[in-house]
């Protein structure tokens, strides 16, 4: 049985690594898939893969910090589709990680701040009136486990994830009544992130080259060892999780943020 058979999904972010996996397996659930991003070919290159296995999509340069222009495109998918059945926000942000307060500037520290929650603001406002009711929506969003950890390096980052956090448990109150759920998931680095083209490659480079590593080494010797499994989460792992947690199947989870991590953070 296909977990997304007949869903509407759109995915934000849609040709990145995260949002492109996202789009793969939701259209190999069943889902049709609407992808949006900035960059015209990474969009087909999800496209094509997608099309390649039988699957239904779309695709839209959309940029999230039009509002105007995302509640454009959201409307004319719910025109399309007959409505919208789940949202994935996974549109990444250049930020800063690794410099101090005295080092930082205030463009820097808000960078984070503003491009993620302004783009998680205006995709979840666009979608949410197209949405619930008579059939059940889902809304999920992705943060990072800044949001909880102490550490020197990050504020920028910490401050933008845990914002993202609250925004989404927030929302999910909100919107409950209306037989949406909003979900947060929270990984680690992506381990084969960087080798399917995320911003991430260019995130860890200054700090790898500074412990004298590739990035690949430094996620896999450095970030990997502080999570409980040794390990970092996979771009398919994050994947099929969000995929069952956007199906009917884990349809009373809401208001809460999953670890996705492999426990480099314990709630």
């Amino acid at each position: 049985m296909l977990l997304l058979k007949d869903k509407n999904a759109v995915i934000y972010g849609g040709g990145g690594a995260i949002g492109g996996a996202v789009a793969r397996v939701f259209a190999r659930e069943g889902a049709r898939v609407f992808v949006a991003g900035r960059t015209r070919a990474k969009l087909d290159a999800v496209a094509r893969d997608i099309d390649l296995e039988g699957g239904t999509v779309e695709t839209a340069r959309v940029d999230v910090l039009d509002q105007e222009a995302v509640e454009k495109h959201a409307a004319a998918v719910a025109a399309s589709a007959g409505g919208i059945d789940i949202a994935l926000n996974a549109v990444s942000v250049m930020h800063d990680q690794g410099t101090s307060l005295a080092d930082l500037t205030l463009d820097e520290f808000m960078r984070p701040i503003d491009g993620f929650l302004r783009a998680l603001f205006n995709t979840s406002k666009a979608v949410a009136p197209h949405m619930g009711r008579e059939r059940p929506g889902v809304i999920l969003t992705l943060s990072e486990p800044g949001s909880k950890l102490a550490v020197g390096g990050i504020l920028g980052h910490a401050v933008s994830a845990a914002g993202k956090e609250a925004f989404s448990r927030i929302l999910a109150a909100e919107l409950a009544p209306a037989g949406i759920r909003v979900i947060g998931i929270r990984p680690h680095a992506v381990a084969d992130a960087p080798a399917a083209g995320s911003y991430t490659k260019d995130l860890f480079r200054p700090t790898a080259e500074a412990a004298g590593q590739s990035v690949q080494e430094f996620l896999e010797g450095g970030l990997a060892q502080g999570t409980l499994l040794k390990r970092l989460p996979s771009l398919s792992e994050i994947a099929e999780t969000a995929a069952f947690l956007a199906s009917d199947r884990a349809g009373v989870v809401t208001g809460t943020t999953v670890n996705l991590s492999g426990g480099a953070l314990v709630d």
